[in-house]
């Protein structure tokens, strides 16, 4: 197999100062301890003088707004094709705001993010100066018992997202999981060699006021020191419905986990753990990649319309009441607990949000094709069911598909999750249909790029 394709690889820190605004849940926090560095990392592919760059961030999202800015910078800088920069979230709960256009932005958080535009150009450059001659591999592996779906059937009917562990009215798993992990192998000339690995789940482990960079940060730090002198690009995947909490523990399960405020186990330890059982998996057969021609690459980007989830006008003075509520501080005193209150809050602002809004959003998907290997941005959280649905695409050896890329613009419930109710489903600013509508046409997409 020749080395058909050059590869370039560099990483920067991007730790915050204590005190950045931390979002994740319905409560802002504030940085108060750094666990681990938050990095950016930039893998760049050239072919016949076209070059993609794609970055992981550790961070829980990147507005359109911070991307469109990132994309304007990089672009200035290095000359790159704007539609070839596919610029991810691993979704790590324990980061900052990086969001221009986010009404909670502070001072302080608007000046970090603003310094670290430099960052993205640096790396973009450090990957630029390290392309060298490269062939590709591929691989299949599995990290089993990591991730679990996060939706239950409950014994009243209802259906809950994290009911728990050991609730008894739980009856049954309401959703799949994907638990494979997909493995692209560059090999380079001077030995220096690539890993670029993909799965679907939330970095939710750690929680608390710190920074960390959750199980993605120890998948990468603890397969590089497995494998010296090879670097490592994580890019999480369809995670919408996908958390480590697994509801029915057994043995030493629990050990190094907390239950935190939302009924949700938690703990830096598991959160190694996961890293542990990652790394493990892209090892067992990082040796035995399946080396495939790389003919051409190509990228796109492309917008199209989803309908909004629009409230009706009687739905509205139950949403401004708890949100009154809320903003007041007396949540407590609405009938609801654990994820039941975060559900019902949320499902309170996307009302609000959302009842003088446009039928249709917008939105920005994000491709690109390394020989026979598709890779598939959403600017959200899709449910693992999109991930499935686009792994089916005809044409390509492997599909990676990937949340948070170039926008954040929440979740991607499946059609049946509407009816059935939880969490993502009573946020989600889309309709019922815009998952299965994202496997249509992203499939489309990557199709039409071979």
């Amino acid at each position: 197999m020749k080395f058909d394709v050059q590869t370039g690889f560099a990483r920067v820190d991007i730790t915050p100062p204590l005190g950045v605004t931390v979002p994740g849940y319905m409560e802002l926090r504030y940085a108060e301890t750094i666990l681990d560095p938050l990095e950016v990392t930039c893998l760049a592919i050239r072919k016949d003088g076209k070059t993609a760059f794609i970055y992981s961030v550790d961070d829980l999202h990147l507005g359109r707004s911070y991307t469109d800015r990132c994309k304007e910078e990089i672009t200035k800088a290095t000359g790159a094709d704007p539609d070839a920069i596919f610029i991810h979230a691993t979704h790590t709960h324990t980061s900052p705001l990086f969001d221009f256009e986010d009404e909670r932005l502070k001072e302080n958080d608007r000046e970090y993010i603003t310094a670290m535009l430099a960052r993205f150009v640096d790396v973009t450059k450090e990957a630029i100066a390290d392309l060298k001659p490269s062939k590709m591999g591929i691989a299949f592996s599995k990290a089993e018992k990591v991730a679990f779906n996060r939706r239950y059937l409950m014994k009243d009917g209802s259906y809950k997202t994290n009911p728990g562990v050991n609730n008894p009215d739980i009856v049954e798993c309401a959703g799949v999981i994907d638990d494979v992990v997909n493995v692209v192998r560059f090999t380079r000339e001077d030995g220096s060699d690539i890993v670029l690995a993909n799965f679907g789940n939330h970095p939710d482990v750690i929680g608390g006021n710190q920074i960390s960079a959750d199980w993605p940060g120890f998948t990468r730090r603890i397969f590089e020191r497995a494998v010296p002198g090879c670097r490592c690009i994580f890019l999480n995947g369809a995670q919408g419905d996908i958390n480590h909490v697994n509801v029915h523990p057994v043995g030493g399960d629990l050990n190094g986990m907390f239950n935190d405020f939302d009924d949700v186990t938690r703990g830096y330890a598991h959160s190694r753990h996961m890293g542990n059982v990652m790394a493990g998996a892209i090892l067992s057969v990082y040796e035995k990649v399946e080396y495939v021609d790389v003919d051409s690459i190509a990228y796109r980007q492309e917008e199209f319309p989803i309908p909004a989830n629009k409230p009706t006008p009687d739905e509205m003075p139950e949403a401004r009441y708890i949100d009154e509520m809320d903003k007041a501080g007396r949540s407590a005193e609405l009938p609801y607990k654990g994820m039941m209150l975060t559900t019902k809050l949320g499902e309170a602002r996307r009302k609000l949000e959302l009842c003088d809004a446009p039928d249709d959003f917008q939105m920005l998907f994000s491709a690109i094709r390394i020989g026979k290997i598709g890779l598939f941005g959403i600017p959200g959280e899709p449910f693992v069911g999109i991930g499935i649905g686009l792994k089916e695409t005809k044409g390509y050896d492997m599909i990676l598909p990937c949340c948070l890329v170039n926008a954040n613009d929440g979740y991607f419930p499946m059609a049946e999750n509407y009816a059935e109710g939880g969490y993502e489903a009573a946020t989600s600013r889309f309709k019922p249909g815009v998952a299965e509508l994202i496997v249509e046409k992203g499939s489309a997409m990557l199709e039409s790029m071979l």
